[in-house]
């Protein structure tokens, strides 16, 4: 597989809840950081996203724009939380580095303020 593909695989199993196939593309050692956030590495970064799973927290994506050069992804999109009647999106730009078929980096930059106004957006069409 392709850096690429790794990468829309990895994503694409997040948005049908196959967490154990999305792991399963993650390195041992893999490093996930967010904006804002602390870097988050191997077990806990398998640990979080299998909360989020059973916690019932769902996730999709909108691809805009993709390019790959060796083992590194840069991808442009949309992404989309949602639990329950509640969802948020944002732009995301992600950066994802691929060795041996695994992701052992995914770092992704997006704005706090566009999510804490989607989120709140969210929460009033929830309401309604």
């Amino acid at each position: 597989m392709t850096a690429e593909t790794v990468v829309r695989s990895f994503l694409d199993h997040l948005t049908r809840a196959e967490t154990d196939e999305a792991l399963a593309l993650l390195d041992p050692d893999v490093e996930w950081r967010n904006t804002g956030m602390p870097t988050f590495r191997g077990e806990r970064v398998h640990g979080m996203l299998r909360d989020m799973a059973r916690r019932g927290v769902g996730f999709d994506v909108e691809w805009h724009h993709v390019a790959a050069s060796g083992d590194t992804v840069l991808t442009d999109r949309t992404d989309v939380l949602k639990m329950g009647s509640w969802q948020t999106s944002f732009g995301v730009r992600g950066t994802f580095e691929v060795r041996d078929g695994r992701i052992t980096l995914w770092d992704d930059a997006f704005s706090w303020l566009q999510v804490l106004e989607s989120g709140a957006l969210g929460l009033v069409r929830m309401l309604r």
